[in-house]
């Protein structure tokens, strides 16, 4: 099995493990709040690029040249709003191919970057998730530079597009 595979496997464990433990967990289909809200564009190994990549083609000439222009209007001004998110759905149209970043939003923690749920973060503040404790993402981390180095997807989506224009 691919690395890619084998993390995404263990990914998708954990956050099944933490839903079913967990029914009152803010995470779930609808919720698109850390999609709009993100510190950064995720940053994508080549692995993860391939796999997006087979999802961006399968998608309608339309869905990609808005998608286009929404990566080109990525700015430096925070936070920052998922280029591949569908704004009027808040789905991802490429979500069976999305990265690790977003595999992980609201499970795993870089508080250092800013890359976590707030609502979680009020409900712990608050006491009503009073168990959860924060950890880091150093272990996804780990896996993921062994796949090799990381871009923008703006990056990459901006090269893809060249390629094939």
């Amino acid at each position: 099995m691919k690395p890619l595979a084998q993390l995404h496997i263990d990914i998708d464990d954990r956050v099944q493990s933490i839903l079913t433990e967990r029914t009152d967990w803010l995470c779930g289909k609808g919720c698109d709040g850390c999609c709009r809200q993100l510190a950064r564009v995720p940053q994508l190994t080549i692995a993860e690029w391939d796999l997006l990549r087979e999802g961006l083609t399968e998608l309608a000439p339309e869905q990609l040249e808005e998608i286009a222009k929404r990566m080109a209007a990525q700015t430096l001004s925070r936070p920052v709003t998922c280029p591949l998110l569908d704004l009027s759905t808040g789905a991802c149209p490429v979500y069976l191919h999305r990265p690790v970043a977003c595999r992980t939003y609201g499970f795993y923690v870089q508080r250092d970057l800013g890359l976590y749920c707030h609502d979680i973060e009020s409900k712990v503040t608050d006491g009503a998730l009073s168990d959860v404790v924060w950890g880091n993402h150093d272990a996804i981390d780990q896996r993921l530079a062994a796949l090799g180095k990381s871009r923008p997807l703006t990056d990459w989506f901006a090269e893809w597009i060249a390629e094939n224009s």
